[in-house]
């Protein structure tokens, strides 16, 4: 038998034989299959604006906005993290349900709403971070006399490669709000939050106060910071210390005034936000110009630093899937 004819017949029977595939010669890095793009606030807020008037909650789920990166075909921002923007007008109260992908939410317009994960009720106001677990029940409801708007992150491009996606609607429309804030439904009196009950295979929903969040950052502002990322806090696992879920890390960064950050590249795919303030992003030589609002992301491997040119500090919150590049020990960081 020849080559060709031993390469044809395994074809003809679903197999490949290595030999087949080209040889590259050389070292070779990773390599992210998309660009870096951003997503500017003024087109998120616009699409927001919109849908509040033509879509009610009775004719969508959830009345969300997603950013797509125009290279995938996943409908999402990266190939493992999923972003977009939701709304939620005064006195509406989606349905509770639940699903395998975990979930955060990160306030950037509006307060006096309250996301419930497993009957604990977490306040949402600018700035605050809430996450909701894989398989916690969960709804939002804004008893707020204005629409209030947050970012919502999901690890949806990495569940549905592993196919392990599922999701079930709750049994009653609404949760049971068994833990009020601070307050025991049952005794009326203080109980100890989710996060110190028994660990379980999750981390349990948490709320990561905006207040707090400054608060650590402005103790740090005179600190030299790291020469990559400045002065940033990552919102831990209060119950492990250990990243904010198994498959998302989150960050919060300050960008002092005029301060200019130094290349460096990493194998986790990084999507940013900004929260407050203004700069810029240079990735691969690209400058990306940035104000409060926006987003963007850098691919894994990419070659990138911050800058900040203005007189007022800037901030932006990060997601990231290093949690999983650590867990099967892919994890690379170095100066560039």
């Amino acid at each position: 038998m020849e080559l060709a004819e031993l390469n044809t017949w395994m074809s003809e029977n679903q197999l490949r034989g290595y030999w087949t595939t080209p040889r590259q010669e050389g070292a070779r890095g990773p390599q992210a299959s998309y660009k870096p793009y951003i997503w500017r606030w003024k087109d998120v807020a616009h699409a927001l604006d919109n849908a509040a008037e033509l879509i009610s909650s009775a004719d969508s789920f959830r009345r969300f906005v997603g950013f797509v990166h125009p290279e995938l075909d996943n409908g999402s921002p990266s190939h493992t993290i999923t972003l977009g923007a939701q709304l939620v007008k005064p006195g509406e109260r989606p349905a509770a349900h639940r699903h395998s992908l975990a979930a955060l939410r990160f306030v950037v317009q509006g307060g006096g709403a309250a996301t419930i994960v497993n009957g604990e009720a977490f306040p949402m106001e600018p700035g605050d971070l809430i996450t909701t677990p894989s398989n916690s029940w969960h709804e939002h409801i804004n008893e707020s006399d204005k629409p209030i708007i947050w970012l919502d992150s999901l690890d949806g491009p990495l569940i549905r490669f592993l196919q392990v996606g599922s999701g079930e609607p709750c049994h009653t429309e609404f949760q049971d709000v068994v833990r009020p804030v601070g307050m025991s439904a049952i005794e009326g009196g203080p109980i100890r939050p989710a996060w110190a009950q028994d660990p379980g295979p999750q981390p349990a929903p948490y709320r990561y106060a905006w207040q707090d969040t400054r608060h650590i950052l402005d103790m740090l502002a005179e600190e030299p910071g790291d020469p990559h990322d400045g002065i940033i806090v990552h919102y831990r696992n209060p119950r492990t210390g250990g990243w904010t879920l198994p498959s998302i890390a989150c960050g919060m960064q300050m960008l002092r005034p005029g301060e200019t950050l130094q290349d460096h590249r990493h194998t986790s795919t990084t999507i940013y936000h900004a929260f407050q303030g203004s700069g810029r992003t240079v990735i691969d030589g690209q400058v990306f110009e940035w104000e409060a609002g926006d987003s963007f992301v850098v691919p894994l491997w990419c070659t990138h630093h911050h800058e900040n040119p203005s007189q007022a500090s800037a901030y932006l919150f990060s997601l990231s899937d290093r949690p999983v590049t650590e867990a099967f020990g892919l994890y690379r960081e170095e100066p560039a």
